[in-house]
């Protein structure tokens, strides 16, 4: 599976991003899709996940109740909202998936399948 991450850019404090991470090669549809990021000098951080059968959503505590991650298994794609975007939130934004679901679902190292990772920017 080949995975795309788009929509990242540059927002001001307090505005939204869409990001998109579009699957080809194979359906997303049963897989765990999360969202990492990773800022300069920093390790990679679990943004959010969705599960497949239940869609379940897990989210770190840094972004609960301001992102929100769907999935659109007909257009194959899972999608992370951003609302309310801090400066804190700029870092590069990666969406991987893995089969099938682990409870380990905020460790990087638990996703074989990455995207490429688009950079979010959040300043005035």
């Amino acid at each position: 599976v080949q995975l795309q991450a788009s929509g990242g850019g540059l927002v001001q404090p307090g505005g939204s991003l869409r990001l998109s991470c579009a699957a080809s090669g194979r359906s997303i549809g049963d897989a765990t899709v999360a969202w990492f990021r990773q800022a300069p000098e920093k390790e990679r951080e679990f943004v959010a996940a969705v599960r497949s059968s239940s869609f379940q959503k897990f989210y770190a505590d840094s972004v609960k109740n301001r992102f929100t991650i769907s999935r659109d298994n007909a257009k194959n794609t899972v999608s992370l909202q951003m609302r309310s975007l801090e400066s804190e939130d700029t870092a590069v934004y990666y969406c991987a998936a893995r089969w099938p679901h682990t409870v380990a679902y905020y460790h990087a190292n638990q996703y074989e399948h990455w995207g490429q990772g688009t950079q979010v920017t959040v300043s005035s």
